[in-house]
């Protein structure tokens, strides 16, 4: 598994030295560099972005200003020469603060938290879903299923959803076996899976579309 990074700073040596340092790392991959938090706006309406590394201050918008714009955010850590942010970082759920000059030992240090945050499979009974500014436990037999939007997904369970900044192909690789991808924006728990009707499945009230390459598998399901 990589993670996709993307580096705003407005100096160049910044920019540069944590890219060198994301190049020398496994499991980093770096997706663009910015100068500015307008180019990391545009970025991220195109990219999957898994770490952002942001300084905070920029000219125009500030990293931490700029943070407060973004909704279920990718995992944050926020670079500066100043020690003076490190509350408004973390208020923001950051993942770490890094200041500067950064060690390579203390780079580090933060990616292993980044690791340790990312939604996994903890058991054969839940997965942690990071949502809201919080990270949330989620039991398997509480979700009904799982819509994909880009770079997002909304998992709808018995009594809530959560949107977060996760990709359907990454769960899908998690979750048991009792969930199907059934179309190319949704996994289903077969679980609760009420009807089928021509291409599409019920589940409870809800009318979820099946993708032509996946109705064989949708319809073995009912063969049992």
């Amino acid at each position: 598994m990589k993670f996709r990074c993307l580096i705003v700073d407005d100096e160049q040596l910044a920019r540069e030295l944590i890219e060198m340092y994301c190049n020398k790392t496994p499991g980093l991959e770096v997706v663009g560099l910015c100068k500015n938090t307008q180019e990391a706006m545009a970025v991220m309406s195109k990219e999957k972005i898994d770490i952002l590394f942001l300084d905070i201050q920029m000219p125009d918008l500030s990293g931490v200003d700029f943070a407060k714009t973004l909704i279920d955010s990718p995992n944050i850590i926020f670079t500066t020469a100043y020690n003076n942010y490190a509350i408004d970082g973390f208020e923001l759920d950051a993942v770490d603060y890094l200041l500067k000059p950064i060690a390579y030992n203390r780079f580090l240090k933060a990616i292993q938290k980044v690791s340790l945050r990312s939604p996994k499979k903890t058991s054969n009974t839940h997965i942690h879903i990071k949502a809201d500014h919080k990270v949330h436990r989620i039991k398997f037999n509480d979700i009904l299923y799982i819509e994909g939007l880009r770079e997002y997904v909304t998992i709808y369970t018995k009594e809530k959803k959560l949107i977060t900044l996760e990709s359907l192909k990454k769960l899908e690789e998690i979750l048991p076996s009792s969930f199907k991808r059934v179309h190319k924006s949704f996994i289903v728990n077969t679980k609760f899976i009420d009807s089928i009707w021509g291409n599409q499945l019920e589940v409870g009230k809800t009318k979820i579309p099946i993708g032509k390459s996946y109705k064989k598998v949708v319809l073995k399901l009912f063969e049992n």
